[in-house]
């Protein structure tokens, strides 16, 4: 019966979270009975969406619980198995059982993966939700068509980097914006957009923006919101599209903020925006698979990681997101293999 621990949702987070609205309990895990299996997690992810799960309220995904441990995207190996068909010890699992250390389940939410085609942690990145997120979000919600000019804020995040690469191995001329000249600069030669705009040093994001496409956006790819949209609306070609995945920069929000000043823009320039979440796009995931290795077989799907050791630690990395303290995909790993 081994000890494990989690990490509980001690209160609702009023604007941005801080540690004290967590905290690290210790339980202990049964050994598995007929059926069951015994899951030791190795990585945990830590992703922006979390945020919204933290807010009382109806969403997409129920609320998180105060005084219960949270939940997320882990990848795990099956310690011990008690007659279950479909799973043996040693397997590589990924699941939605984050935030501990080491859980038990009749394998229902458990999804083998193939160690040999990426690094187990990349099913959390680039080979997980993040990357057919980024996936379905730029070829069917913003239905690209190859050779096309796309704007990618965020660019250099876990969904970003691929939207970026995607697009560059679709032909298309592809801007990123990020918040360091070390992420720009990473932007450019390894994920090999055209153009990469640091936005905390740049002044002003509509004129950079302008000249970086002056031709203008036809898909740009939303995940910050606020004076990014501004930027886009004002130089988004005819028909373009607004594929809109997240808005980070009002997720710790305590009123709501002002509209998009140049809204109106929707109307003479025809766009067309559209919100969606990652589940919108799971009969993609085949094609999704397919691709993902045959683009990082060529060299043409690159990503970093930022790497957080130990569960007592999820908090902080969590909390980093907010701050742009990530550089690609924020994981806490919980365990060495």
């Amino acid at each position: 019966m081994p000890k494990s621990r989690e990490i509980r949702l001690k209160r609702r987070p009023s604007g941005m979270p801080g540690a004290g609205d967590f905290e690290l309990a210790e339980t202990t895990v049964a050994d598995p009975g007929p059926g069951q299996i015994l899951v030791h997690n190795i990585f945990m992810s830590v992703d922006p969406y979390m945020r919204g799960r933290m807010v009382d309220r109806p969403s997409y995904v129920p609320p998180f619980q105060v005084g219960e441990p949270l939940s997320g995207g882990a990848v795990g190996r099956v310690v011990a198995v008690n007659g279950h068909p479909q799973f043996q010890e040693g397997d590589h699992v990924l699941n939605f059982s984050g935030w501990r250390e080491w859980f038990l389940t009749g394998g229902g939410e458990l999804q083998k993966i193939d160690a040999g085609l990426a690094p187990i942690q990349a099913y959390l990145g680039t080979f997980g939700m993040p990357g057919l997120t980024a996936y379905g979000g730029l070829l069917r919600a913003g239905q690209l068509k190859d050779g096309e000019r796309v704007f990618v804020s965020a660019a250099s995040g876990a969904v970003g980097a691929v939207v970026c690469q995607i697009a560059k191995n679709k032909g298309c001329f592809v801007v990123g914006s990020a918040g360091s000249d070390e992420k720009c600069a990473w932007l450019e030669r390894e994920a090999g957009v055209d153009r990469a705009i640091n936005y905390r040093t740049t002044g002003d994001l509509t004129a950079a923006l302008r000249k970086a496409m002056p031709e203008g956006i036809d898909v740009y790819f939303e995940n910050v919101g606020g004076e990014h949209l501004n930027a886009a609306l004002a130089n988004m070609r005819l028909n373009g599209r607004i594929a809109v995945c997240g808005m980070i920069a009002q997720y710790n929000d305590t009123a709501p903020p002002p509209g998009p000043a140049n809204i109106v823009m929707v109307i003479p320039q025809r766009l067309t925006i559209k919100g969606f979440i990652v589940t919108d796009y799971i009969d993609m995931m085949p094609d999704f698979m397919r691709d993902m290795a045959m683009w990082a077989k060529a060299g043409k799907m690159k990503w970093r990681e930022t790497i957080v050791d130990g569960i007592e630690n999820a908090p902080e990395a969590f909390i980093g997101l907010f701050k742009g303290e990530n550089f690609g995909k924020m994981l806490v790993r919980l365990a060495r293999e």
